[in-house]
């Protein structure tokens, strides 16, 4: 060690020189180092979720619940498991150990889930895809005058949902707010019975009357042409003029008995925002293990392009409520201040109580171990949480030798 240090003291400038390079290579790796606001470090969960509609909690419970329980209950590493049973809808969650990532953890159950036995009202479970850290980016729909909320709804629904799921790093979009659209059709009985018909007849014939049907090829010469039958429906029109059955030769169509409306499905809620009561607004979610900021920049790039290519009609537009570049830019810019004022009095300090001014300049560790640690977290394309800044921080400061304190 008194080599090396000797050595050093020779080549002084050497030193120097790759003491800047260190700082130099710090600063350009923090800069491109991904920070998250919100780590993660607990253990893989998986999140079970079984609907099933019109069964009571204790049915759930029985039915569904149970079954599940049964069947990944042997699943390797699983440390904990806790259910809930409510009506129509059951919840697994099942608690791994760190010897698995969430994906093999993911694959496990649904390896298990593969073998369970069929359950009640067809119901199948899946896994959630939400993180309690997946929340990135938020934003609202607005319109011009004319347009509704139930306007927006299918908007958000239909177009803005199927893109944003596109995105890389995007698992999932959650919708708020609006009206859901939906045909409805009132069935008056009086002419249903005097016509001879069930409702069982008139649900299937709407069903099978949503297909397009191949009718194989027409050979036209030395050419085949491809035929068919092309029955889905595209307007309320559509559904008025569907042909039930005939009488005498005479059609009977779902216009002749029932009225056909366009209404919303029975809301469950309302989103606002400041003085406006009534909004639809939408939740970008990231994929487990994603990086935020760079998620969020594709994110941000995806609602550019949307507003600028007329994907939506003239006068629709997205606004940015939130994204979590905010916090991340705040709680960095408040680290980094600290960070400088820590070090700038780790060296007055020294320089007091050494009383020279050159001893306290070659002091330097919390620059070291500073720049180090980032170099070390870019190389290998981890990200760093915030609270680890603060670490460097502390580590930092308390690197001056005990005796000058």
């Amino acid at each position: 060690m008194n080599a090396i240090i000797g050595y050093a003291l020779k080549l002084r400038a050497l030193v120097v020189v790759l003491f800047g390079l260190l700082l130099l290579a710090g600063g350009i790796a923090f800069i491109q180092l991904n920070i998250e606001s919100y780590p993660d470090p607990v253990p893989p969960l998986v999140d079970v979720i079984t609907q099933s509609a019109g069964q009571s909690a204790e049915e759930i419970e029985r039915y569904i619940t149970i079954p599940i329980e049964g069947s990944v209950s042997s699943v390797p590493y699983l440390t904990a498991m806790r259910t809930i049973s409510l009506f129509g809808l059951s919840d697994v969650k099942l608690q791994f150990t760190y010897d698995l990532t969430y994906e093999e953890a993911e694959q496990k159950v649904l390896n298990r889930l593969s073998q369970l036995p069929p359950l009640p009202n067809q119901a199948q479970p899946t896994i959630s895809p939400t993180s309690p850290i997946g929340e990135i980016f938020r934003y609202r729909l607005v319109g011009p005058p004319n347009y509704s909320v139930t306007d927006l709804k299918t908007l958000q629904e239909w177009v803005l949902a199927r893109r944003f799921r596109a995105v890389p790093g995007v698992i999932d979009v959650t919708g708020w707010g609006g009206k859901s659209k939906t045909f409805d059709v009132n069935i008056d009985l009086n002419k249903l019975n005097a016509n001879g018909l069930t409702l069982s007849q008139v649900l299937q014939v709407l069903n099978n009357s949503n297909i397009n049907v191949g009718g194989n090829t027409v050979n036209i010469g030395p050419q085949s042409a491809v035929v068919r039958g092309v029955g889905l429906i595209r307007s309320i029109d559509d559904i008025r003029n569907t042909m039930l059955a005939s009488t005498n030769g005479n059609p009977i169509r779902v216009s002749d008995i029932a009225e056909v409306t366009i209404v919303n499905k029975p809301r469950l809620g309302i989103a606002g925002k400041d003085s406006e009561d009534d909004i639809v607004q939408g939740i970008v979610l990231m994929r487990r293990g994603q990086q935020s900021l760079p998620t969020i920049r594709r994110v941000e790039a995806e609602v550019e392009k949307i507003n600028t290519l007329e994907i939506l009609p003239p006068g629709v537009r997205i606004e940015r409520i939130y994204d979590r570049s905010d916090l991340i830019k705040v709680t960095t810019e408040t680290v980094l201040h600290n960070l400088l004022f820590g070090i700038i009095l780790v060296f007055f300090v020294q320089w007091i109580f050494l009383g020279d001014l050159r001893s306290a300049t070659i002091s330097p560790r919390p620059f070291r171990s500073r720049s180090s640690s980032q170099l070390a977290s870019w190389s290998c394309e981890a990200s760093r949480p915030i609270f680890s800044q603060w670490a460097l921080l502390i580590l930092g400061s308390s690197s001056t030798p005990p005796s000058l304190w």
